[in-house]
């Protein structure tokens, strides 16, 4: 028998009141929540428990059983949602638990509210509303006064100031609050503190060129997996196993990165977690893509996104479809990795994730900014780039912002005769797209007016498009049929 089992046999005890049960439900799903046992919590809260998203029965429950049980199921719906990428479940899940807090503010139990708050804000953080989440968390540390929950939202905030690549606030964050991880605190939360710390270290010593910080992040990932292997939580072990490949990754250590991916893998497998998963198939590509194996990559990541498309993570899915833009573009499908680059940056940027929009703004450029874009279409998208990534602590992303400058200074200072394969065909050729192009896009994509704009008739402008620049046809504004006389002609 268990840990879970022998928790769970608590419910079973006769002297146990209605209400005494239900409160003790709600504390069991909570802490098996907190240590990545869902199936276990769904068991603790028995027929509280409706399914993913349902609101429970509370029919007859004082206000605040009302709002605890709405905040465990919520919460549980959020997590479960996320590991089985389950569509629409965070929206679900952020109703139950605004409902719960709501509840909570009512009856003057501000604590437990705030404590609501912080579990709002990772149904926020896991569709990429990141400020959203930032907000509520920031609001939630100043009102709990419970030691656990105080930590949570830290290690909550710090994982949104990550994904939002603000690695110095993060940094920041973890080394004011490191004195609260002490010997006293729960293995599960010190290995999460351990492993927001390695993160945080691993992008600075990677951005800043810091061994010393690579070399803590590695000893800092370790001690996480220790931790979580005390807790028996195995779902954030597998994560840390996840992160640490992906740290090896950068620093050319293939084979290593490889092994802990493996371990991982066997771990969510056994699970049945898809949602870690398909993270740890994303990190598999970009190892392979170091490794020049494009195809295997490419295998690997059109996977994780048949996953991720089922769930709401859109931008863990702008990541991913980010990935498989690089494999598509060095195994030459261009077309189809320009289009699946556009598409990463729109989901991210619909999403919130602003940088991640940012990042496959860059990548577009990277990969086809040199000759298979048009210069108007290439200097669009770094203006995106550049205005995604206004705000982003990365030094990385800014040196590739930096570059990818250069890319459009060249192709927009123009051609010269002595350059490689210079053609005159082609270089009339582009100069008429780009034209074409920036008369279209001011003329919000009516033909006849581009057509003043580049003195030429509408039909010359017509017969351009549907022969030279059929790519450009998307620029224009569907024609509309011109209605038949009904007068005839004498």
């Amino acid at each position: 028998m268990n840990l879970a089992d022998e928790r769970l046999k608590e419910l079973d005890a006769p002297s146990l009141t209605a209400n005494q049960r239900i409160v003790l439900r709600c504390r069991l799903a909570s802490e098996f929540i907190h240590t990545g046992r869902y199936d276990a919590a769904r068991e603790a809260l028995g027929q509280l428990w409706r399914g993913i998203g349902q609101r429970p029965n509370t029919e007859g429950m004082e206000q605040s059983l009302t709002a605890e049980v709405l905040l465990q199921v919520g919460a549980l719906s959020g997590w479960i949602g996320a590991s089985q990428q389950i569509a629409g479940a965070q929206e679900k899940a952020k109703d139950l638990i605004s409902e719960s807090a709501s509840l909570f503010e009512q009856i003057g139990e501000t604590d437990r509210a705030a404590s609501a708050r912080s579990d709002l804000a990772l149904c926020y953080w896991r569709t990429g509303a990141y400020d959203e989440a930032r907000v509520l968390l920031e609001s939630a540390f100043k009102s709990i006064t419970e030691t656990v929950g105080r930590l949570k939202a830290i290690l909550r905030l710090t994982t949104v100031e990550l994904s939002a690549s603000r690695y110095h606030d993060a940094l920041s964050l973890l080394e004011r609050r490191a004195h609260l991880f002490g010997e006293e605190v729960s293995h599960a939360l010190r290995g999460s503190f351990h492993s927001h710390l390695a993160v945080t270290l691993k992008q600075l010593g990677t951005l800043e060129d810091r061994p010393d910080y690579l070399d803590r992040a590695i000893i800092e990932y370790t001690a996480a997996i220790h931790h979580f292997e005390q807790a028996q939580h195995d779902r954030y072990r597998a994560n840390n196993e996840n992160n640490l490949a992906n740290l090896l990754r950068k620093m050319g250590h293939y084979q290593q990165a490889h092994e802990h991916l493996d371990r991982a893998r066997r771990t969510l497998v056994r699970l049945n977690d898809v949602g870690i998963l398909a993270q740890v198939d994303e990190t598999r590509a970009r190892v392979f893509i170091a490794e020049r194996k494009y195809r295997e990559a490419n295998r690997i990541i059109a996977g994780a996104i048949q996953t991720l498309e089922k769930g709401g993570q859109s931008a863990l899915l702008a990541d991913a479809l980010t990935v498989q833009g690089v494999a598509w573009a060095r195994l030459g499908v261009h077309e189809s990795s320009i289009s699946i680059l556009r598409r990463a940056m729109n989901i991210a940027r619909d999403c919130g994730a602003l940088v991640n929009a940012g990042l496959a703004a860059l990548t577009l450029i990277e990969e086809h900014g040199a000759s298979r874009l048009s210069p108007m279409e290439l200097y669009s998208v770094y203006r995106r780039a550049d205005e995604l990534l206004k705000k982003t602590q990365d030094t990385e992303a800014i040196a590739r912002l930096r570059a990818c400058a250069r890319v459009v200074l060249r192709r927009l200072s123009g051609v010269n005769i002595h350059d490689k394969d210079f053609n005159l065909y082609g270089v009339v050729y582009d100069f008429e797209a780009k034209f074409i192009e920036q008369a279209l896009e001011e003329s919000d994509g009516s033909v006849t007016r581009a057509a003043k704009l580049l003195g030429m008739r509408h039909q010359s402008l017509v017969y351009l498009l549907k022969t030279r620049h059929k790519k450009l046809l998307k620029s224009r504004t569907p024609p509309r049929r011109r209605g038949r006389t009904v007068f005839k002609k004498e």
